[in-house]
């Protein structure tokens, strides 16, 4: 697995290619969500992404404080259905809090989640700031990771 992290200029049009296919693939079809799937935020994140045999199989995309939050957020997180059960949603997630928290370290980082996976934030750190709320027709969560300042 070989994990990298590019600004959307630095991706390359297959990259990018990549990227919405696995985007569209899971949160569209399989999770069968219609909403609009390039909303100019990637334009201003960093896209972090794990390759296996050439293939992105996990994404996430990190956005700096004031785009989707006054804190810094993690989106888009996704994982390829058959590599899900190995652990690579975890080790995209660690990789995308430490970069955030490398370049925003007294911001906090608040996301989206999908309320059933709201363990799985939370062994990652994550708080629960709300109540369940739909989102594209999937409930949803506001988490937050609070750091010392």
């Amino acid at each position: 697995m070989i994990w990298k992290i590019k600004t959307f200029e630095n991706l390359s049009p297959y990259e990018l290619y990549q990227i919405l296919k696995l985007r569209i693939n899971v949160f569209m079809l399989e999770q069968e969500c219609l909403y609009p799937e390039c909303d100019d935020k990637d334009l201003k994140a960093e896209h972090l992404f794990g390759l296996h045999e050439n293939h992105i199989i996990a994404y996430a995309r990190l956005l700096p404080p004031g785009i989707s939050y006054k804190e810094s957020s993690i989106g888009r997180v996704v994982t390829a259905s058959d590599y899900r059960k190995f652990g690579i949603g975890r080790q995209l997630m660690e990789r995308g809090i430490e970069q955030i928290l490398s370049e925003f370290p007294n911001n906090g980082l608040r996301i989206s989640a999908q309320a059933h996976l709201q363990s799985f934030y939370q062994n990652l750190g994550f708080q629960k700031e709300t109540e369940p709320y739909l989102e594209d027709n999937i409930p949803h969560i506001e988490m937050a990771l609070h750091v010392n300042k």
